[in-house]
């Protein structure tokens, strides 16, 4: 899907007005790359591109064309929330997401770099081992124990070997009012079940896809805005932890969900919910117990203040219901 046609830019430069910096997002139609659509369109031209458009090749399992996509069109920033995020599928198709959750990211930087491009990258709390209880910042040592953690380390690993102009967000539990959540799925069981059993023993934040969109805005303008290359040279690239304020498990993370939509006026079913630890819920790929992250390093280079989990769940409910 194309928002705009490369010929506004080519008019506009013709014509001898400034064109409008071009932004590229691959992945569109993804929870993030929905709400990218929207917090970017104010910034500049905006193509979005994901493995089903027709104009040019957004499908990350074809590494080449998409860079060979990036390549033709120039853009000058580049925000990839494409990723294969199936964490259970992972274990059983090994190849297949390191191709698109490391070989295609790196192909992408790699022009990225060619042509001088920002590249925003997405990367998840899954590349640590998960134990202790305190939150990791960005030098925290990574210890993955899935498929997708690996992976995802993986690409990470390959943007920093490109040398590209970078940001990597690592974000966790992220959700949207499009498209599945964990919310919706406790919503559905509530209204079936009297009584469910919940994991209590898995902690991090909740993080709206429209926040991580806000975030990656506001990056992304205060990059615009750094015109010339000496204060692009300044600019604070790398790697930043991303999300909500607050911690919770997913016991209470329901709570919560059940809570707010009898606020509502919702009628459920459910009436006992019973806390539980993961290994009486055993699943193929092994998640993380800890997903707690350390947001200090992005709060104070971008002067942001990243909102409770909380007020982001209680919005997306109030939208759902």
């Amino acid at each position: 899907m194309t928002q705009h046609s490369a010929l506004s830019t080519q008019h506009s430069a013709a014509s001898g007005e400034t064109p409008h910096p071009r932004i590229l997002i691959l992945g569109c139609s993804g929870q993030v790359g929905w709400e990218l659509q929207r917090s970017l369109a104010p910034l500049g031209e905006v193509i979005a591109l994901d493995y089903d458009s027709k104009d040019h090749c957004g499908d990350f399992s074809q590494p080449e064309a998409v860079a060979q996509t990036v390549h033709t069109l120039r853009p000058d920033v580049i925000v990839n929330s494409a990723a294969h995020t199936a964490v259970d599928k992972a274990e059983s198709e090994v190849p297949f997401a390191r191709l698109l959750n490391a070989t295609a990211p790196g192909a992408v930087a790699q022009v990225a770099k060619e042509i001088g491009a920002l590249l925003v990258h997405y990367s998840t709390d899954y590349v640590f081992d998960g134990s202790g209880d305190a939150p990791r910042d960005e030098a925290a040592p990574t210890g993955p124990l899935s498929v997708y953690g690996q992976t995802k380390l993986e690409g990470e690993q390959l943007i920093l070997q490109s040398d590209c102009k970078h940001l990597i967000f690592r974000t966790s539990w992220v959700y949207a009012a499009r498209g599945g959540n964990f919310a919706k799925t406790m919503l559905k069981l509530g209204a079936e079940r009297e009584a469910l059993k919940i994991i209590n023993d898995q902690i991090g934040a909740p993080t709206g896809a429209d926040l991580l969109a806000d975030v990656t805005a506001h990056a992304v303008k205060q990059y615009l805005s750094t015109q010339s290359s000496v204060l692009r040279s300044d600019f604070p690239y790398g790697l930043y932890h991303c999300v909500a304020a607050g911690e919770t498990n997913w016991y209470d993370y329901a709570c919560f969900v059940f809570d707010q939509a009898r606020q509502a006026g919702r009628e459920l079913k459910v009436q006992e919910i019973s806390p539980i630890p993961t290994s009486v819920y055993p699943t193929p790929a092994t998640r993380p117990l800890n997903s707690r992250l350390d947001t200090t390093k992005l709060q104070q280079a971008f002067g942001l203040v990243l909102p409770d989990w909380k007020l982001g769940v209680a919005r997306m409910i109030k939208e759902i219901l």
